[in-house]
């Protein structure tokens, strides 16, 4: 997800900057003079401790700290904590050094006034640039507190036990810097309703329509279409209008490394929007548009009927190796041919297709947009084309068909983001059969959320039943489509956030990521009940996860993580070595965070790791692959972009994914919209460049599936 598409913010941020925690108040103040002009009050620290380092703390300090400490150092009263002349720092250089490493929580007092914040960790400045920076601060402003060197810093980042990992960074409080890059697609939600607060800062009705819809483009991926919260902290009115406007548009205008995007300075938004969206997040939020059976029949669309489609395969390509691309930014997926590495057809579809799932007979792509527009691609077709589509809300992520003996593609279902539910269809036409809301009580404090979206969906192998996760409050459904006009639901409390997962290698065993949460939940599909819930941090994020028989504990399934480098293998096997079942068994150290995806092959030695989102390119434009029989040989890195050789961008490579035959592994590089893509197909066994796939067309690819693979679970 791209940060610029999501306003983040968080309600209590005094500290959305690298210095929140060397608070200050206001005793012995400089004069305003000195306050306007720092160069003044820095002069005789230059000539004791050096102007270069003060120069570079100086720079840190302007870019990091000053959008809410101010660049003279007071702050913002009620908002951020001065610095200027602060008893906090003069007590304790110290404690300056551990709060910029580890972040700070809870209330403080400096110089008799008290701050509640949330200070995140910038642990990932290096350890000079941490000691320049506070160099900096203890000594301007008419401050003269010492100090620090980058030998300091660097003992202190040792007890304390802190990574270096861009990644593990949290820019925003709660959410990793990897975490910041994962964020949803613009969501283009109407309505009328426009509800005023009257003890709220007024707004006029074009004002009130131009912010929700910048909210609903840039926010609502984080913490909600009602503003309730959801990844993203709660942004209630009673909560706004306690901080107020000017605090409001300070945050929205500079943002910071740590805190949020600068809407204001980076010029995505005009001063005129910044006022407007402060007043307007005092208000109530409008409840966008809920989308039942009326709605989603206005866009269902059959283009070619079941009895005018082909009776057998009408082209000549080999289907089972064909791969369904994900074209991000032009709302489009390439098929590509995975015998002879080429473009096959590129077919419009929703905005930003989040997976394409395939019918058991593995004729059929389904294909969900972030848009929540479901496209049914039929394979057999020549060339291949779209022969049903249907919207399903507002923003979805999630679709998937029937597998089960006897009911094979018989039915599909998706899931919603907005409204929060999922609807059964047609296999084989889209129409849609039944809407089941998600709304309910969480499963850890038992309150009601307005909002729990629905994330990843897998079809049983042992019963006709879908597995349905609710994301925000932590059940896991099992909606048996026997009888749909009798639904029957079983529903199993794990824990909450539960993103995407996948089967063990025998397919009775649904392991998925709690990710907010640091668990993985097993689903025990053939009992329908939880079979354990395991600690994994940090934000595991499978994808489908990994299978493969480990040397010492059997088989295993493998995550990766976006908060921090572990690659976490569970054990599988209760039968035949029951002792590792359902426990971490091996942590192996990748890259670093920001990873999306791990992946084998049966056929396969190899282990792949991804880390598109780690914010050093070094990092996201590489893949990291382990040798599945001698792990602590640790891991290889494969310069992937470097291989692609596209030019400038950020060419970040993402989903490995295998061919059919389990010989080749294919990585997107992901640039942008204006800028080259590619394919990158590798030789699994020499781990050498095979192929690069480049055309002007393939724009902004990233995920992609093989169907033989997808229609067999395997992974």
């Amino acid at each position: 997800m791209n940060v610029k598409q999501n306003m983040i913010w968080i309600v209590g941020v005094a500290a959305v900057v690298a210095m929140t925690g060397l608070m200050y108040a206001t005793t012995d103040s400089p004069s305003q003079n000195e306050l306007d002009n720092p160069g003044l009050l820095v002069h005789a620290a230059e000539a004791a401790q050096g102007g270069d380092a003060m120069e570079a703390g100086k720079s840190i300090y302007m870019a990091t700290c000053s959008p809410c400490h101010q660049p003279n150092g007071m702050g913002l009263k009620g908002a951020f904590p001065p610095l200027a002349h602060s008893d906090f720092l003069k007590s304790d250089k110290e404690k300056g050094v551990g709060i910029v490493l580890k972040g700070l929580t809870g209330e403080v007092t400096v110089n008799g006034e008290k701050y509640n914040s949330v200070m995140p960790s910038q642990h990932h400045l290096s350890d000079a640039e941490i000691a320049n920076v506070l160099t900096y601060v203890l000594n301007t402003w008419g401050n003269d507190f010492g100090h620090v060197t980058a030998a300091e810093v660097s003992k202190a980042r040792q007890s304390a036990d802190v990574s270096k990992d861009l990644a593990t960074v949290e820019r925003h409080p709660g959410a990793t810097e990897a975490e910041l890059a994962y964020k949803g697609a613009p969501v283009n939600v109407d309505t009328t309703e426009m509800i005023i607060s009257p003890d709220a800062p007024s707004i006029s009705k074009v004002e009130y329509d131009r912010c929700k819809r910048i909210f609903f483009e840039r926010c609502a991926g984080c913490h909600g279409v009602l503003r309730k919260g959801a990844t993203g902290k709660p942004l209630t009115p009673d909560i706004t209008r306690a901080k107020g406007t000017d605090y409001l548009k300070a945050l929205i205008q500079y943002g910071s490394p740590a805190g949020m995007p600068n809407w204001g300075t980076s010029g995505e938004l005009t001063d005129v929007e910044i006022d407007a969206m402060a007043r307007y997040l005092q208000h109530e939020p409008p409840a966008p548009p809920e989308f039942g059976m009326e709605e989603m029949k206005a866009t269902w669309e059959v283009y070619v009927p079941v009895d005018k489609r082909p009776t057998k395969k009408m082209n000549k390509i080999n289907i089972e190796n064909v791969f369904s691309v994900t074209l991000r930014d032009t709302g489009e997926v390439a098929l590509i041919d995975g015998d002879k590495h080429e473009i096959a057809g590129i077919i419009k579809t929703g905005y930003a297709v989040h997976i394409s799932r395939l019918s058991h007979s593995g004729r059929y792509v389904y294909t969900i947009g972030r848009d929540a527009k479901i496209d049914l691609i039929d394979l057999w077709m020549d060339p291949p084309a779209k022969v049903a589509t249907l919207k399903v809300g507002l923003e979805a992520r999630s679709v998937e068909t029937s597998k089960y003996h006897g009911y094979e593609d018989k039915y599909a279902i998706a899931g919603s983001y907005w409204p929060p539910q999922y609807v059964i269809m047609d296999g084989s036409t889209l129409e849609p059969l039944k809407i089941v809301s998600t709304r309910g009580m969480t499963v850890d404090t038992q309150e009601y959320h307005p909002e729990p979206r629905v994330a990843a969906i897998v079809a049983s192998h042992q019963h006709p039943e879908f597995i349905v996760n609710v994301k925000e409050t932590g059940k896991i459904l099992l909606v048996n489509y026997s009888d749909i006009n009798n639904l029957k639901v079983t529903t199993i409390g794990a824990a909450r956030f539960l993103h995407d997962g996948g089967w063990d290698v025998t397919k009775r065993y649904f392991l998925t990521a709690a990710n907010q949460s640091d668990k993985i939940a097993v689903v025990d599909s053939k009992d329908q009940e939880l079979e354990a819930l395991i600690d994994c941090d940090k934000i595991p994020h499978p994808g489908r996860g990994a299978n493969f028989t480990h040397p010492k504990y059997g088989p295993v399934w493998v995550t990766s993580a976006l908060g921090n480098e572990k690659i976490t293998a569970i054990g599988t096997d209760p039968e035949g070595h029951p002792e590792y079942a359902w426990k971490v068994v091996e942590v192996l150290k990748g890259q670093g965070g920001g990873s999306l995806f791990v992946k084998t092959h049966p056929n396969s030695s190899n282990l792949w790791v991804d880390s598109p989102l780690n914010p050093d390119p070094a990092i996201s434009q590489s893949i990291a692959v382990f040798d599945i029989n001698n792990l602590d040989k640790g891991f290889t890195v494969l310069p992937i972009a470097e291989w692609a050789d596209l030019g400038e961008g950020a060419k970040r490579v993402v989903q490995p994914e295998y061919n059919k035959a389990g010989d080749e592994v294919w990585f997107s590089v992901w640039n942008g919209k204006e800028q080259k893509s590619a394919l990158v197909v590798v030789d699994d066994k020499t781990r050498k460049l095979k192929k690069v796939i480049k055309a002007d067309k393939l724009i902004t690819p990233t995920g992609k599936f093989n169907v033989f693979n997808t229609v067999n679970d395997i992974y």
